[in-house]
């Protein structure tokens, strides 16, 4: 039987050279899920700055550098809510940021004015458990003891301040943690359609 046989239930296939060592099972790692990092803007510290600057912030643009330099998930803008601004809160969600709101109020002179300092650091705290770390986008040193927190408990990633020349004093004990807007008109400077 031996050929024939060989050939027709194909033992002949079930050789083995001797000089292949056989492959070990193929093993699935876990995939590890990205980081979570999410940012907590200052809208009106922001802007303010930049054209202190001399140039103006492209929002989309932004929220794309923020995705792509610090793998930013969630983008929560804290801005004061003016009636009639509407078609402008929208254009940001569409950019993919959560708009929080602080209603304004007039000060003196017909000044205006939306203080968003306790409503940030109350987001921050309510999504604590949600990131892994925090980006914060300001000059503001009311947020120092925010940004010591999240230092102490692992979970800040980077102060971004949009002007080098004009930040809290505060914050130059930190200067590793924190990352400026200055010389990156080029690359967010809106442009107008």
């Amino acid at each position: 039987m031996g050929d024939a046989e060989d050939g027709i239930h194909g033992n002949h296939s079930l050789r083995v050279n001797a000089r292949q060592a056989p492959r070990p099972a193929l093993q699935c790692q876990p995939v590890a899920e990205p980081p979570k990092h999410y940012a907590f803007i200052d809208a009106q510290n922001l802007n303010l700055s930049v054209q202190g600057m001399g140039w103006k912030l492209d929002l989309k643009r932004f929220r794309i550098y923020l995705k792509d330099k610090y793998h930013v998930t969630k983008a929560f803008y804290f801005i004061g809510h003016l009636p009639g601004q509407e078609p402008l809160y929208q254009a940001l969600r569409g950019y993919g940021y959560e708009l929080v709101f602080k209603e304004i109020v007039k000060g003196g002179g017909g000044k205006v004015k939306g203080n968003v300092d306790a409503e940030l650091v109350l987001q921050a705290m309510v999504e604590y458990p949600h990131y892994d770390k925090a980006v914060l986008v300001t000059s503001d040193g009311d947020f120092y003891c925010l940004v010591e927190y999240l230092l102490r408990q692992g979970k800040f990633e980077r102060l971004l301040i949009p002007d080098r020349n004009r930040f809290s004093s505060l914050y130059r004990k930190r200067m590793q943690h924190i990352h400026f807007l200055n010389g990156l008109e080029e690359k967010l400077a809106y442009r107008g359609k």
